[in-house]
């Protein structure tokens, strides 16, 4: 990196942070605490509102905007796709304004990067998973959510889990605190603390109905942090099968996420999964049909027999 690439790569960091450390700089671009201070007296001589407080560090003044800078065709690339993935993903409220920024970067290329940039992405495509798009209820939730966690407001909302209770009952009424949404495998999931179980837990935005932002404020935990955020490993029960080895790529493609052991045996894969209850691997185990058998637990290895038979009563 030259001094020129540098100076403006330090109005940049300045202009993204509030305050900077020269030292900080100095590390960021690998040289000297020295060249940084020459570097921002340069910046000032050249009329750069720059204000330095005595063992704080570095700040433009406030309402000062670096004008418009040019881009590489990868990075138009990597804004517009990022744009396209918000106007498809996000709520209504950030359709128009991705569709708006798109329509902003593509004036400012020049007509080289832009045709470039167009010929790049022509080569790839985002794709949406499952059903078209992120439905218009989940789109209406994941902004009345958004604005929750923004707001520090709690929320209530009707949950159809994924199994059963005891009782038979899959649908029941939760207020939780959000702390934040993540996308994960094409699905929109919030983060919570649930106030029925007084724990963190995960809701897939599809599974909710009658959603509602409340009154009631919340404090988010003291160095809750959703980047760093790893949800608890509950997966505790130990399944055992016997694969045929021709669909062991099928087995890995579709169960990564449980599998902990493939082991090759003269009588085929046995194959071991960790899950939180055996219905999780349910419908792969019934796709697979009579390649797969079952070894453990027992009772896992009964409810295949009988939805196995259930299966064939119906024929």
């Amino acid at each position: 990196m030259n001094k020129t690439e540098r100076q403006l790569a330090i109005t940049l960091e300045l202009q993204r942070n509030k305050l900077v450390r020269a030292e900080d700089l100095a590390a960021r671009f690998e040289t000297s605490v020295r060249t940084i201070y020459r570097d921002i007296q340069a910046l000032s001589e050249a009329g750069v509102p720059i204000a330095g407080a005595p063992g704080q560090g570095y700040s433009l003044m406030e309402g000062y905007f670096l004008p418009p800078v040019s881009f590489t065709a990868e990075e138009a690339v990597a804004l517009l796709m990022g744009a396209d993935f918000i106007e498809q993903r996000l709520d209504a409220d950030y359709s128009p304004v991705a569709e708006a920024a798109k329509r902003k970067i593509e004036a400012i290329l020049p007509e080289p990067v832009r045709a470039e940039s167009m010929r790049v992405r022509e080569t790839m495509r985002l794709l949406q998973a499952g059903e078209p798009v992120t439905s218009r209820k989940e789109k209406d939730y994941l902004g009345q959510i958004r604005r929750a966690i923004l707001e520090r407001r709690k929320i209530r909302f009707a949950y159809l889990k994924k199994y059963p209770e005891t009782d038979g009952s899959r649908m029941n009424i939760r207020e939780a605190a959000p702390y934040g949404l993540t996308l994960v495998q094409g699905n929109w999931t919030l983060v919570a603390h649930c106030d029925l179980r007084q724990d963190i837990r995960h809701f897939r935005l599809s599974r909710m109905t009658e959603l509602a932002v409340l009154e009631e404020g919340f404090a988010m935990p003291a160095g809750f942090d959703l980047k760093r955020y790893q949800p608890p490993d509950d997966r505790n029960l130990r399944v055992v099968v016997r694969a045929n080895p021709d669909i062991a790529d099928k087995i890995a493609e579709a169960t990564h996420f449980y599998m902990e052991e493939m082991e090759e045996r003269e009588d085929g894969l046995r194959v071991t999964f960790r899950v939180r209850q055996p219905e999780e691997l349910l419908p792969y185990i019934l796709g697979w049909g009579g390649a797969v058998v079952v070894l453990e637990p027992e009772s896992f290895r009964r409810q295949i027999q009988i939805e196995a038979e259930n299966i064939l009563n119906r024929y």
